[in-house]
């Protein structure tokens, strides 16, 4: 059976103390209960340090919320994949739509994102999803699609393996909107058999695919139990520890 994540996105939001104290405090809760899940923090890059710290010891992962595509170089303002893992960082996040749609990151750049990050040992939570135009027209599924496509077909089965997808329409990411759990759970499945089309059952079977988008304590039992839903991607909610804690403990596998 697939282990669920559920990882918590900070975004440009708490410095290294804040990051270290918000932490601790997510520890702490998850020392009163037995959680299944792997849980993953996704800290600004000056407090991935403190946070990595804090971690020492414990069962939580973490992960950088961007990464550049080059090794090393002229890249002023960049992050290379080996200074993340030197640092060590377990995950990162790519195709966020937020670096999609502010940054302009387009496919070709998001592959070879992917490749460098795989290439340092980093494991890819890779991001996709469809505006709300695009859903209200009926190509939420061919977007999709397409950003799997476009990205995913270059690797192998194995490097696949290493691979999570993080599903999040961006019409609710901040917003207060959230997918339905039955619309959500048949993008879900639409993703597994894109993957299966591309890399067969055996792979697809084994890819953890997590929601994104508005989820908090309300509605994250609803969408964590509905079937293909693997964990969640959260943002605002995971900047409060006790409101991200509930979603952790509803996450049930």
């Amino acid at each position: 059976m697939r282990k669920n994540i559920v990882a918590g996105n900070w975004k440009m939001n708490k410095d290294h103390s804040e990051g270290a104290r918000l932490t601790e405090e997510i520890l702490g809760g998850l020392k009163e209960r037995d959680v299944s899940c792997e849980v993953i923090l996704f800290p600004a890059f000056t407090t991935l340090p403190s946070v990595i710290d804090a971690v020492k010891g414990s069962d939580l992962s973490v992960g950088a919320q961007n990464l550049y595509s080059e090794g090393e170089g002229a890249f002023t303002g960049e992050i290379s994949a080996g200074m993340l893992k030197n640092l060590g960082c377990k995950y990162v996040l790519i195709g966020h739509s937020e670096r999609r749609h502010i940054f302009g990151e387009d496919s070709a750049f998001l592959s070879k994102k992917l490749r460098i990050a795989l290439d340092n040992g980093i494991l890819p939570l890779f991001c996709v999803g469809e505006l709300l135009e695009q859903r209200e027209a009926g190509k939420a599924g061919e977007v999709v699609e397409k950003q799997l496509r476009d990205v995913l077909n270059g690797l192998d089965g194995d490097e696949m393996s290493s691979v999570t997808i993080a599903y999040e329409p961006v019409w609710a990411i901040g917003t207060g909107k959230t997918a339905t759990a039955s619309d959500a759970a048949n993008m879900h499945l639409l993703i597994r058999g894109v993957i299966e089309n591309i890399f067969g059952s055996k792979i697809s079977q084994r890819i953890v695919i997590v929601y994104g988008g508005s989820v908090n304590p309300a509605n994250a039992a609803e969408l964590l139990s509905a079937p293909d839903i693997d964990g969640a991607l959260v943002g605002g909610a995971a900047l409060i520890a006790d409101s991200f804690l509930e979603i952790i403990y509803a996450s049930g596998r």
